[in-house]
Formats: structure tokens, sequence, C-alpha cells
């Protein structure tokens, strides 16, 4: 791929992706691709096929985070609430110190329980979790079959020596 059509095809991903309502985020993004249709794309485990959400079924706020940080948290707007008007579903972010990736990973964690909220069982999200569950048990599983092994070990060892 050529460079002119790498930047043809960035712009037309970038134009497909930009909400009209968010001239000022341009500048600020001017050279980033679009992640969920490249994750997508590229097949990680990570993308789902999830409920879209319309920013007309969002209510957003900005309100002064809680936690350690002292002054920093204290006096700053950054926490992110966001409330999905139809499910009722609110979610509070305050991972990071930056309001534009606290909105970006608000919205990944509410799309996340929005559709897991209407699909129930179905949702990948409920699989991926349900998998790791799983996955885990099975460590721990193997993690005491293994201790019971070195104990009746020692034991024999013990009676060898007798």
């Amino acid at each position: 791929m050529n460079v002119p059509s790498l930047f043809h095809f960035t712009f037309l991903l970038r134009e497909a992706r930009t909400p009209s309502w968010r001239p000022w985020i341009l500048r600020k993004q001017q050279f980033s691709l679009p992640r969920v249709p490249l994750l997508q794309a590229a097949g990680k485990k990570n993308s789902f096929d999830l409920l879209g959400l319309t920013e007309a079924e969002l209510k957003e706020q900005f309100v002064r985070g809680d936690g350690p940080g002292g002054q920093a948290t204290n006096k700053t707007n950054n926490c992110v609430v966001l409330k999905h008007i139809p499910s009722g579903i609110v979610v509070k972010c305050h991972q990071t110190r930056s309001v534009e990736q606290n909105r970006k990973i608000a919205r990944e964690i509410l799309q996340e329980k929005v559709d897991l909220f209407y699909k129930g069982e179905d949702s990948d999200v409920f699989k991926e979790k349900k998998a790791l569950e799983k996955k885990k048990q099975e460590k721990k599983r193997r993690a005491k079959e293994n201790l019971e092994r070195k104990k009746h070990f020692k034991e024999m060892q013990q009676l060898d020596k007798k």
C-alpha cells in the first residue's frame, strides 16, 4: 500500500467514525485510526460483537473523583458518569487523569454491560467470563492435585527412612 492511499484510507475511516457534534476532537486525533473496526478486522480475542450505543441514549456527567490523589483528584471534574437511559445502567469511570480517556473507557464498559443486560447468557462478554472462570477453577484443581502428590511423596519418603 503506497503512502497516499494509506492517508486516504485513514481519512475515510476517521470520517466514517467521527460524529459531527465533536469537531474539536478532530484536531487532537488527526492521525489516529478507529480502534473497534481494526480490532474486529484483526481478529483480536477482545473484539466482541457488542450492541451499539447511540449518543441519544446516553446521559453523560463529569463529577469530582474520589480516592487517593489529594488535591489533583479533589479539585478536578475528570470522573465520568455515563448512564444508558433505556436500561438504566450507570457506569462511573475515574481510571485516568484524562477526561477523554475516561470517557472512552466508560463507553467501553457501558457497552459491555448493556450487551450483557440485553443478550444475557448469549453475550460474548458472558461467555468469556465463564471461560475465564472455568480456566481458573481448572488451574486451582491442578494446583490442589499437585499439592496432594507432593504430600503423598513426602509421606512415602518418611516411611522409606524408617
